[in-house]
């Protein structure tokens, strides 16, 4: 059985998650206490017409109920019982406006005597050991829903759930470093396209400014290495045991450098049957 358990900060978008979970076969329950986790493990195993995709949302909305988190894992482990962990995180000021929006009530707010911000960051430092022990972890920040959707759909819709799953993403440094990046790859070294008024407004994935990009001698020399060194590192991240490979490739707005040679990667990593994706995560912002 495909067993899922979704985590998390709150407001970073475990619901969406759960619903786009939902959408592609998953048997989903939202808040459940950590101890029950291997209860319910049991249960989807031996309901009438095995479940074989399920999924849970745990996280501190449980209080003193979510401590029993690691144990419920190593219950599982013990029993053999294979699970994935997929953990959604979020800048903090995007959290706090988010609640701010919403008018809803931060898990935590209460020991924090009602203090937003100080809510986000408690919440943080106390997840910290979750994220840490994650198979995938997802920015939700600069993500629309339908992003989101797209990001789950390509995680968990694939068959081959075993194999390393490399997802890259294009990104402005204006805008901040996705922070599920594994690899961080600054491109702001290569010619830029923004200075010629023709390209300006076009993006990585036109053809003009693909082709003004990856026919530069600079780029032809770091489009080498670049490959070569991704290349190399798969089969290592692989052999430890790692489920997703998060490469983030910036240059200065997201609009061309790093869009072109994003895709470039996914579209290299795809023709060698890698499992690859690309999200282009600024493209779109002016």
């Amino acid at each position: 059985m495909e067993f899922v358990i979704v985590t998390g900060l709150s407001g970073a978008g475990k619901t969406r998650a759960m619903h786009a979970m939902e959408d592609i076969g998953f048997f989903c329950v939202d808040n459940l206490p950590p101890a029950l986790i291997p209860v319910f493990y049991d249960l989807c195993l031996k309901s009438e017409g095995p479940r074989n995709r399920a999924a849970v949302v745990t996280d501190t909305r449980g209080g003193e109920l979510f401590k029993s988190f690691f144990t419920a894992l190593e219950t599982l482990k013990r029993d053999k019982k294979p699970y994935k962990i997929l953990f959604l995180d979020s800048a903090d000021g995007v959290l706090v406006n988010r609640f701010q929006e919403t008018r809803r009530k931060h898990p935590l707010a209460d020991e924090m005597g009602g203090a937003l911000e100080q809510a986000v960051k408690l919440e943080r430092e106390m997840l910290k050991p979750v994220k840490e022990c994650s198979d995938y972890v997802i920015d939700t920040s600069g993500v629309s829903p339908a992003q989101l959707k797209s990001r789950i759909t390509e995680l968990f819709l694939s068959s081959a759930q075993d194999s390393l799953s490399v997802h890259c993403i294009s990104f402005g440094f204006k805008f901040g470093i996705p922070m599920e990046a594994d690899l961080v790859f600054d491109v702001r070294c290569l010619p830029n396209p923004f200075y010629d008024e023709n390209l300006r407004p076009l993006t990585g994935l036109d053809a003009p400014v693909r082709d003004y990009v990856m026919e530069k001698e600079e780029t032809q020399g770091f489009v080498s290495r670049f490959t070569d060194l991704v290349d190399y590192l798969l089969p290592l991240y692989s052999k430890e045991g790692k489920s997703q490979l998060v490469i983030a490739v910036g240059c200065t707005g997201g609009h061309h450098r790093s869009v072109a040679l994003a895709q470039y990667m996914c579209d290299h990593l795809t023709e060698k049957g890698v499992k690859a994706s690309v999200t282009h995560r600024d493209m779109q912002k002016f």
